[in-house]
């Protein structure tokens, strides 16, 4: 693929990433956009049910079968290597759209914290998930993660460094320290409403889903190396083996 096309690419899909993952923000913790986890139009509890749980479905496939190593061998005879990560980061964005904005409201508190400094603590603890996602990201690499640093290379010639197996700050505590963020970010709210907890469940259940893949995939590229690593450090919950 020609260089150019190739990293404009690339930059689009990120520009996409970053603003479905700000929306995504705010969907959750229901502040600043137009659609939240909460609000849109009521709908039969059976129809709400039936349409969010397809649509987690959807991101949950989507994710899974674009992630593991034998269908990126199939993908890239069709789609550059050089492209592989920003489509799968665009396909993940968009069906993150989708979800957003098909999302069915299932509006009945489950709990609700009326003290203001609880409340507070929780959603501070919240915003704590996401500055965790965050940061774990930028240390291992931001850029490679989401298919910038692929293109960027690709743009200037350069072949991409081999895969190597590396564990900064607080990989040396958990395994996962992205997903440990989002079940945080997920959680963490003073008022729980039945959709609220609905995508929550099914979200966390599908976080250890996609460990289990991915952890096995890890096994096959590391071999003893991460099966050494997983032994000695928790997968989610710091020291907890």
């Amino acid at each position: 693929m020609r260089k150019l096309p190739a990293f404009l690419y690339g930059l689009t899909a990120y520009a996409v990433f970053f603003v479905t993952i700000l929306y995504a923000i705010g969907f959750v913790a229901g502040i600043l956009v137009p659609k939240t986890i909460d609000t849109g139009p009521i709908v039969p509890i059976s129809e709400a049910l039936i349409v969010n749980v397809l649509l987690m479905s959807l991101f949950a496939i989507q994710h899974s079968v674009m992630a593991r190593p034998r269908f990126k061998a199939w993908w890239t005879q069709f789609v550059p290597v050089a492209i592989e990560r920003s489509t799968f980061v665009l396909f993940a964005s968009l069906v993150l759209l989708l979800l957003f904005w098909q999302w069915r409201p299932i509006p009945t508190v489950l709990w609700h914290v009326d003290d203001p400094q609880i409340a507070n603590a929780l959603f501070g603890l919240g915003v704590f998930g996401w500055v965790l996602v965050f940061l774990s990201t930028f240390m291992i690499n931001h850029f490679e993660l989401f298919g910038l640093h692929q293109v960027v290379n690709h743009l200037a010639g350069r072949n991409m460094p081999p895969v190597r197996f590396k564990t900064p700050m607080l990989y040396k505590l958990v395994r996962h320290p992205i997903y440990l963020g989002f079940i945080i970010a997920f959680w963490a709210t003073p008022t729980m409403t039945f959709g609220h907890l609905l995508f929550a469940a099914v979200t966390t259940s599908y976080i250890f889903v996609g460990i289990a893949l991915e952890e096995r995939d890890l096994v096959t590229v590391f071999g003893d190396e991460y099966r050494r690593y997983r032994q000695r450090v928790a997968m989610i919950v710091p020291f907890l083996r």
